[in-house]
């Protein structure tokens, strides 16, 4: 007898580093497009450029240099919509962008958030490190250093933005901000735990199947290329009504 299928989770790896503002555009673009049901779950892996993110929390005193310094290291400032505080993204980082409906999963949002904890828990687990969760603060820690953030925005049970990884990433400029609010917690990588460089591509194909065996979905990889296409597509059914974009199926 051939198993229950399972609902699919598409997969986007970003080539090259990108840049803050037009990644957060896609993702509220995917958000309505999953919210109305034409599209499965997505998640985005990518690096992007030196940005500092702000979350509805953030404490403009977490910042410890001034616009213009950041500007003239290179950093952009952007104000976003997720929870938590101060954030830094940047090269060697692996950030994951979650276009994930609940409504299909479990309304429960300390479930969906332990869950993808779980995940880079996982991951790292596979290179011999040892990640854990600290109660009194989201994320994934290494001893008493911060190797993955994680910060979510839920809007009508479907959620973006999600984690970031330090793979390979310079430290550096964290020392620019007290990431996430949290005075004297350093930041580690796992290059630094592992004393050697770790490859993204490497640790994207580790963490795919644990995403797959933490939220029972299959994944499906799709090209940059096919995303393109198929934004194109949605751009000419948007004022289609949802019912009628439901009738087309998931990949519409």
């Amino acid at each position: 007898m051939s198993g229950v299928e399972k609902l699919p989770i598409r997969v986007v790896s970003f080539s090259g580093r990108q840049s803050y503002r037009p990644l957060w555009d896609l993702q509220k673009r995917l958000w309505r497009a999953r919210y109305e049901g034409r599209i499965s779950d997505t998640l985005l892996l990518l690096e992007h450029e030196p940005v500092v993110t702000l979350g509805r929390n953030a404490r403009r005193e977490n910042l410890l240099l001034s616009e213009s310094e950041y500007a003239k290291r290179g950093v952009e400032l952007v104000d976003v919509n997720r929870g938590g505080d101060v954030t830094y993204h940047g090269p060697g980082q692996l950030v994951g962008y979650w276009i994930f409906d609940l409504r299909q999963w479990k309304m429960d949002v300390h479930a969906y958030l332990r869950s993808i904890e779980e995940v880079l828990i996982r991951t790292l687990g596979a290179y011999g490190i040892e990640g854990r969760r600290d109660e009194k603060a989201t994320g994934v820690w290494v001893e008493k250093a911060k190797v993955a953030a994680i910060g979510l925005h839920l809007s009508h049970w479907v959620s973006t933005h999600g984690f970031a990884l330090n793979v390979d990433a310079d430290l550096a400029p964290f020392g620019w901000i007290i990431p996430c609010g949290l005075t004297g917690r350093p930041v580690t990588s796992m290059t630094e735990c592992l004393g050697r460089p770790a490859d993204r591509g490497e640790v994207e194909a580790k963490l795919i199947p644990e995403i797959e065996n933490a939220f029972d979905r299959d994944a499906q990889l799709v090209t940059e290329l096919e995303l393109e296409r198929e934004l194109q597509q949605l751009s000419s059914t948007e004022g289609e009504t949802p019912a009628r974009l439901l009738r087309m199926g998931a990949h519409a």
